[in-house]
C-alpha cells in the first residue's frame, strides 16, 4: 500500500507541544549546553552509559566550605542512596577514613577512576554489615572522594570520573539489578534522596528533555514537600506530565485539586491556563484549547501594578538566586513576577497558534506565533535559557504553516532551525528524538525517502528504551516507508526494533522480571531476587502510604501524624534490608549483567518452530503495521483498515457476544460478518502462509487487546452459509457450526512483547512435585441472596466501594475443579481441592506448600470493575471469608505477594484477562501500565510466579455447563499436549453443539505466556 503523504502532516502528540513548561514560573534549570563548560554548575549527573545510576546534588551541610560539593549516588531498584561523591578542599585521608567509621584496610584497585591515576581505594567494615568501599584521589587543589556500597564500586568509580575531569566519563555500570522497578520507581528514589527544591529543579530538566514520567515523579514529590506557591506549581506541573503520558483523567483530577490553591495569584493563573489548553491539544481538542485561552483572566491578575508589586517567596527566591547567572544567558538578576507573567502570555499565544493550525486558521495562527515571538524576544532581549525549548516548539509549529501555506524551503528550513537549538540544548534528549521525528516526517511528505530512513535510523538507534505515548503518532511516517518495502527483510527488522520503543502493557515487565528470577534455576541467588523484588515493592507501597499520611496529617488527623514518624523508621529498615538484600545478590554475575531489552527479528524467529509463526500488531497514531515472522522468513505490512476502523470492529464483536444489562449478562447473534471482514484485514497479506502453521503467537495492540483472534472467521463461504441459515424462518441464527474460525484451524497463544514470550518460553519448568491445586466454590454468607446471573462476573453492589454481602451468595459448583482433579490424579498427578470454608483469602497466603504446585486452577468470581463508576477498580478474585483478617477478596495486590512456582494458572472466572487500573498496580507496589487489558489479574498471577495464564475475556457462561465441559476437555487431553492445543480440542467439541456454537461459550478463554508447554506432563 503506498504511503499516502498528505495525512501525515499531524500536530504533535502528548508533551511535544508542551515541553516548555518548564519556563512556568522562570524557575527551570539552564539547558545542558549552558551548563556543558562545567559539570559543577549541574544539579543532576547520569553515571554510566547504560542510565542505571545518577548522582543528585545534596543540600550544603554544617562545616561544609564554600565550594563543598556533594552528591547522593542512586541507583535503579535501590530504594536509598547507595553512596556519595565528594569534591572538597585539601583534606587529609585520616579524617575521610574516620567519617567513614574508622574500620577501614587500604586495598589495590584494579581500575582507576579517570582523571585520578593515583587514587586509594579502602574497604570498610560498617556496624550495619554492609561491605563499603572508599575511594579518594587528588586532582589540582581539590579531593575527590568516593564511598558507598561495595556492590555498586562501578557507580562510584564512573561518578568520581564525571567530576575529576568535568566530563561524563563513558562505561558501563554493572549494579545487581532485578528490573522490576520502571523509570517511575528510580525517578521516585531520586526524588526523595534530595531537597524539595531541588527536586522541582530537576523535575523541570526532565520535563524539558522530554522525560515526562521521570518529572511527574519529581513534580509530585516537590508538590508533596513544598508550601504555598511552589506547591501549587508543582502540583500542575504534575497534572501537565500525566496529561503528556496519556493519563487523562488523572490529570483532570489533578488540575481540579490544584484549581483550588491557585487563588488570585497572577502568575499561578497564567500557569494553570496554560496547562489545562495543552492538556486539551494533547486530547486532539483544540476548540476546547482556544475556549480555556479565551476565557478572561480575574483583574488582579492582568493589572500591571498588581504584577509589578508581588514579591516571591523565600524558597522561590532562594531558588532563583541559586540560578542566577545560569538560566539566564547573559542577564543579572532573576525573573520578576511580571516577566514570568510575560513568558507565560508568550506560551498561550504559541498553544493559540498550535490549536488554529490543527483547526486550519493558517493565518490567525502565523499572527499569534509571530506575537509569541515577540513576548519572549521582550523579556530580558531574549536571553532567557529556560525558554530554548519554547523557542524550538514555535519554530517546529512556524514550520508546519509554512508547509500547509505550500512553502516547503521556509517549512525544512525551520525544522533543521529547531533540531540544532534543541540538539544544543538537550543532547541525546527524548525532545531530540522528537524534533529529529517531526524533521524526518516533513522529508517523507516532500517525497525525500532515503535521507528521511537515515534520520529515523539514526533516532532510533540513539533512542533510550523509555517507550513514550508521542512515538505513535512520530513514527508514523517510518513505518508507513518501511511497509512499502516490507518484503525486504532489513525493513521489517527495523520495523520490528521500532515497534519495541512502543508502550506495552505493565505485563511485558512483570514476565521479565520473573524471567530473570527462574535464568538459574531455585538457588539462594533466585530467592534473594525474589526477596528484593518484595522488598521493592513494599517499600513503594510504604511511600504511597506515607504520602497519604502526611496529606491526612495536615488535614488535622492527629492519629496521620504520629504514623508519618513511624513510616519514616520503617522506611528506613527497609532500605537497609533492601541494600543487605542487593549486596548478596552482587556475587551472582547473572544477575548483575543486564543486555538491551530490545531483540532483532532474527533472534524471535530462532526460539519458533517450524509450525510457529509470530504476529506483531502495531497501531500508531492512525495506521495499524504488523510483522510476521516465521523461521523461514519474515515480513512487515499495512493492516488493511485504520485504527479507528479496528476499534470499530471490535467493538461491534464483543457487543454482539456479551453485554452486562440490569445485572444480567445479554448475548445476541454474533457478528460473523465483522468477524471475516477483521481477518481479512489483518492476515490478507499472509493468509496463504498462516494457514500452513499449526501454532499463531499473537501479540495485540490497541483495541485488540481486549478480543481473542480465534473467533475470527477464515473464509467467504461460513458468512454465507449463516446467512442464509439467519434468514431462513425456522433457521436458528446462533447456530453457527461448520464456521472456519480461526481457533478451529490453529492453535493461538497471546503475547504482550516478543521479549517477554522469549523469556516466558526459555524460563526453567516448574519444580513443583504436586501436579495441581483447584480452588473455589466459596461459602455463601447466607444472607441477602441474589438470583443466579448465569455467568461468573460477581453479584450485586452497594453505594459504597465495597461489594455487597449478596456478592458472596452466588458461588460457583465446584463440578469443574472435582472434574480436572479426578483427570489428573487418574494419569498419576497428586492434586488437592480448597472448596467452601477451605477456600479463603486468608487461608490462601499462609497455606504451606503453596509453590510446590504445578497447576493452580481458581473457578470463582471475578471482581474486575469496579462496585461504583465512582470508584477505582481493585482486581479480584472472590473467595471465602476467613479469619479476622479476610475480607473476602483475593486482591490483585495479595496475589502478587504469593510465592508461586507454577507451569500454568487458570482463571475460569469472568473478564480476567481485563485491565488492572492505576489503585491496584500502586497498591501492589508496582508502576508501569495498569490501564493496559491483561494488566489485572493475569499480570498479578505472572508477579506472583505463574509462566503462563488461560485467562477469560468475558463473563464466563454457566449455560449448558459450556465452562465446565470446556475445562474438563482441556485437562482430558493425553500427556504431552500443549496447553493452547488442549484448549483448542476442547473447544471443537463446543463449536459442534448447536447450543454452544455462538463464541460466547466456547471464545472467552486466551492463554497468555507460551502456550507450547504441556498441560500434562
Amino acid at each position: 500500500m503506498p504511503v499516502d503523504r498528505t495525512s501525515l502532516l499531524r500536530a504533535p502528540l502528548h508533551g511535544a507541544i508542551s515541553l516548555i513548561a518548564a519556563l512556568a514560573l522562570g524557575s527551570a534549570p539552564a539547558p545542558v549546553s549552558a551548563q556543558s563548560g562545567a559539570l559543577a554548575l549541574r544539579d543532576s549527573l547520569p553515571i554510566g552509559s547504560n542510565g542505571l545510576c545518577e548522582a543528585q546534588i545534596k543540600s550544603p551541610a554544617a562545616g561544609d566550605a564554600l565550594f563543598d560539593r556533594n552528591y547522593a549516588i542512586i541507583c535503579q531498584d535501590a530504594a536509598a542512596s547507595v553512596g556519595t561523591l565528594s569534591v572538597l578542599g585539601t583534606v587529609h585521608e585520616a579524617s575521610l577514613i574516620a567519617a567513614a567509621g574508622g574500620n577501614c584496610t587500604p586495598a589495590p584497585a584494579s581500575v582507576q577512576p579517570e582523571g585520578l591515576p593515583a587514587a586509594r581505594r579502602w574497604l570498610c567494615a560498617s556496624n550495619d554489615g554492609l561491605q563499603r568501599v572508599l575511594i579518594v584521589g587528588t586532582r589540582g587543589s581539590n579531593t575527590f572522594a568516593a564511598y558507598g556500597v561495595a556492590a555498586y564500586e562501578d557507580a562510584l568509580r564512573l561518578g568520581l570520573a564525571n567530576l575529576a575531569t568535568g566530563q561524563l566519563a563513558a562505561g558501563t555500570v554493572e549494579i545487581p539489578l532485578t528490573q522490576a522497578a520502571d523509570a517511575r520507581a528510580f525517578a521516585r528514589s531520586q526524588a526523595a534522596a534530595i531537597s524539595a527544591q531541588a527536586a522541582l529543579t530537576e523535575a523541570y530538566r526532565r520535563s524539558n528533555s522530554g522525560e515526562f514520567a521521570e518529572a511527574a515523579e519529581f513534580f509530585a514529590s516537590a508538590a508533596t514537600a513544598l508550601d504555598g506557591g511552589d506547591a501549587v506549581e508543582a502540583q500542575l506541573n504534575a497534572a501537565l506530565q500525566q496529561s503528556n503520558l496519556g493519563n487523562f483523567l488523572e490529570a483532570a483530577l489533578m488540575f481540579v485539586e490544584a484549581q483550588q490553591l491557585v487563588g488570585e495569584d497572577p502568575v499561578l493563573l497564567r500557569l494553570s491556563r496554560n496547562f489545562e489548553a495543552l492538556d486539551a491539544l494533547n486530547r486532539d481538542s483544540p476548540d476546547e484549547a482556544l475556549l480555556l485561552l479565551d476565557t478572561p483572566l480575574p483583574p488582579s491578575a492582568t493589572g500591571l501594578d498588581d504584577l509589578q508589586a508581588l514579591t516571591i517567596s523565600s524558597p522561590l527566591a532562594q531558588r532563583l538566586q541559586a540560578e542566577q547567572g545560569n538560566a539566564i544567558n547573559g542577564a543579572v538578576g532573576a525573573l520578576s513576577p511580571l516577566e514570568r507573567a510575560d513568558l507565560l502570555d508568550a506560551q498561550g499565544e504559541y498553544i493559540r497558534a498550535t490549536a488554529l493550525r490543527s483547526l486550519g486558521q493558517l493565518d490567525a495562527s502565523r499572527t499569534s506565533l509571530l506575537r509569541a515571538q515577540t513576548g519572549l524576544a521582550e523579556v530580558r532581549n531574549g536571553r532567557v535559557a529556560s525558554v530554548l525549548w519554547l523557542r524550538a516548539q514555535i519554530l517546529a509549529e512556524r514550520s508546519a504553516v509554512a508547509e500547509a501555506s505550500g512553502n516547503p524551503a521556509e517549512a525544512e528550513n525551520l525544522h533543521r532551525q529547531a533540531v540544532t537549538l534543541v540538539e544544543a540544548s538537550y543532547p541525546a534528549s527524548p525532545a531530540l528524538a522528537s524534533a529529529r521525528a517531526q524533521l524526518a516526517g516533513y522529508l517523507v511528505r516532500a517525497g525525500r525517502d532515503e535521507e528521511a530512513l537515515e534520520l529515523y535510523r539514526t533516532l532510533i538507534s540513539d533512542a533510550e528504551t523509555k517507550p513514550t505515548a508521542a512515538l505513535r503518532r512520530l513514527l508514523a511516517p517510518y513505518f508507513a516507508l518501511l511497509a512499502e518495502r516490507g518484503t525486504d527483510p532489513q525493513a521489517a527488522n527495523e520495523m520490528f526494533m521500532a515497534s519495541q520503543l512502543l508502550q506495552r502493557p505493565g505485563l511485558a515487565q512483570t514476565q521479565a522480571v520473573l524471567a530473570r528470577e527462574l535464568s538459574g534455576g531455585s538457588d539462594e541467588a533466585a530467592q534473594l531476587f525474589r526477596q528484593s523484588v518484595n522488598l521493592a515493592r513494599g517499600i513503594e507501597r510504604l511511600r504511597a502510604r506515607m504520602a497519604q499520611d502526611a496529606l491526612d496529617a495536615e488535614a488535622g488527623n492527629q492519629q496521620a501524624a504520629l504514623d508519618v514518624a513511624a513510616n519514616r523508621e520503617e522506611l528506613a529498615s527497609l532500605q537497609a534490608r533492601q541494600l543487605d538484600v542487593q549486596q548478596q545478590l552482587a556475587q551472582y554475575p547473572r544477575y548483575r549483567v543486564v543486555s538491551d531489552p530490545r531483540m532483532e527479528l532474527a533472534e524471535l524467529t530462532a526460539t519458533l518452530g517450524p509450525n510457529e509463526a509470530y504476529y506483531k500488531l502495531v497501531m500508531l497514531d492512525s495506521a495499524a503495521y504488523a510483522i510476521f515472522a516465521r523461521p523461514s522468513g519474515s515480513v512487515a505490512f499495512r493492516v488493511g483498515a485504520d485504527v479507528q476502523q479496528i476499534g470499530g470492529m471490535v467493538d461491534r464483536l464483543r457487543d454482539s457476544i456479551a453485554i452486562e444489562q440490569a445485572g444480567q449478562t445479554i448475548t445476541y447473534p454474533f457478528e460473523v460478518a465483522t468477524a471475516r471482514e477483521l481477518y481479512t484485514a489483518l492476515f490478507a497479506p499472509v493468509d496463504g502462509d498462516l494457514r500452513r502453521i499449526a501454532h499463531l503467537v499473537f501479540e495485540p495492540d490497541g483495541d485488540l487487546l481486549r478480543l481473542p483472534i480465534n473467533l475470527l472467521v477464515m473464509d467467504d463461504e461460513s458468512v454465507t452459509r449463516y446467512t442464509a441459515r439467519a434468514d431462513d424462518p425456522l433457521g436458528d441464527a446462533y447456530d453457527y457450526r461448520g464456521t472456519q474460525w480461526l481457533g478451529r484451524a490453529m492453535q493461538v497463544t497471546t503475547a504482550v512483547s516478543p521479549t517477554g514470550f522469549r523469556d516466558v518460553r526459555g524460563a526453567r519448568a516448574s519444580d513443583a512435585r504436586m501436579a495441581y491445586l483447584g480452588l473455589g466454590s466459596n461459602q455463601p454468607l447466607g444472607a441477602n441472596a441474589v438470583p443466579n446471573t448465569g455467568t461468573r462476573s460477581g453479584g450485586t453492589q452497594d453505594d459504597r466501594c465495597q461489594w455487597s454481602p449478596g456478592t458472596w451468595n452466588n458461588p460457583i459448583r465446584p463440578d469443574e475443579l472435582r472434574a480436572a482433579e479426578s483427570i489428573l490424579e487418574s494419569g498419576g498427578g497428586q492434586g488437592t481441592l480448597l472448596t467452601g470454608s477451605a477456600f479463603t483469602d486468608s487461608g490462601l497466603k499462609v497455606l504451606p506448600e503453596l509453590d510446590q504446585y504445578r497447576i493452580l486452577h481458581f473457578a470463582t468470581h471475578g471482581l474486575v470493575t469496579s462496585p461504583e463508576p465512582q470508584c477505582p477498580p481493585r482486581p479480584a478474585l472472590l473467595t471465602s471469608f476467613g479469619d479476622a483478617t479476610s475480607d473476602g477478596l483475593l486482591s490483585f495486590a495479595e496475589i502478587f505477594d504469593l510465592g508461586l512456582d507454577a507451569d500454568l494458572i487458570i482463571l475460569s472466572a469472568c473478564n480476567t484477562a481485563s485491565g488492572g487500573g492505576l489503585a491496584a498496580t500502586r497498591e501492589a507496589g508496582i508502576s508501569g501500565g495498569g490501564d493496559f487489558a491483561l494488566d489485572g489479574l493475569v499480570r498479578a498471577f505472572v508477579g506472583a510466579g505463574g509462566r503462563t495464564v488461560v485467562a477469560s475475556h468475558w463473563p464466563v457462561p454457566d449455560d449448558y455447563d459450556a465452562t465446565g465441559r470446556l475445562i474438563s476437555g482441556f485437562f482430558a487431553a493425553e500427556p504431552g499436549v500443549s496447553t493452547t492445543d488442549a484448549l483448542r480440542r476442547a473447544q471443537l467439541g463446543l463449536m459442534e453443539d448447536a447450543n454452544t456454537s455462538h463464541p460466547f461459550y466456547w471464545a472467552a478463554f486466551a492463554v497468555v505466556g507460551d502456550g507450547s508447554i504441556p498441560v500434562r506432563r
